[in-house]
Formats: structure tokens, C-alpha cells, sequence
């Protein structure tokens, strides 16, 4: 890439972060009301995306050929287990991604 190029990359990304920081604050102003169907996506989207990357994640699972899905049944127990206990998501993901990449490593 060119010196011209990167930085036409790089203002690209810059604009593409500020509208999308943004745009929700200029769309929903602090005293309009929220209308009830973005309420309703507020509510159900981070489900439905957390069920999509499990699914994505344990499409390749086989139960009947190697370690039988033994690595990531153990991690999903774990990453139930720490939610469960600390109700923090991010250390629910990095516990559950450690306890994977330990047995894939050291274990099966």
C-alpha cells in the first residue's frame, strides 16, 4: 500500500468508529424515549448472539471420534460454572477459552 492509500485506510476506520459510537446518541437524544422494538433488540440480541457463536463454535464437534467433545463439554461446564458464581462476562469467556486451550494442550 501506498503512504496515500494507508492513510485513506486508516480515515476510513476512524469514520467508520465515530459513526458508529455516534450515531445511537444523535438517533436516541438523552429526552426522547426509547422506542419499545430497540428496547426489545437491547434485550434479546446479546442472548441470540452468544447462542449463535456456541453454535458456531461446537459445529464441528464429533461425539463419536477423538477426545468424543470431552475438551469443550468441560469448558461449557466451566463457563457456566464462573458465570454462575461471578456473573462477569468477560472473565466467564477467558476462563472458559483457558480451560479449553489447557486441555487441547496439556490434557486430550
Amino acid at each position: 500500500m501506498t503512504v496515500t492509500q494507508q492513510l485513506l485506510t486508516i480515515a476510513a476506520i476512524v469514520l467508520g468508529t465515530m459513526v458508529t459510537r455516534f450515531l445511537p446518541f444523535i438517533i436516541f437524544p438523552v429526552g426522547k424515549p426509547t422506542p419499545k422494538y430497540i428496547q426489545y433488540l437491547g434485550k434479546v440480541l446479546p442472548s441470540a448472539v452468544f447462542s449463535l457463536l456456541v453454535i458456531y463454535c461446537l459445529r464441528s464437534v464429533d461425539p463419536l471420534s477423538g477426545s468424543h467433545g470431552l475438551p469443550e463439554l468441560i469448558s461449557i461446564v466451566a463457563v457456566i460454572a464462573l458465570h454462575l458464581w461471578k456473573r462477569q462476562m468477560l472473565l466467564s469467556i477467558a476462563g472458559g477459552t483457558v480451560c479449553y486451550m489447557f486441555l487441547v494442550q496439556m490434557v486430550f
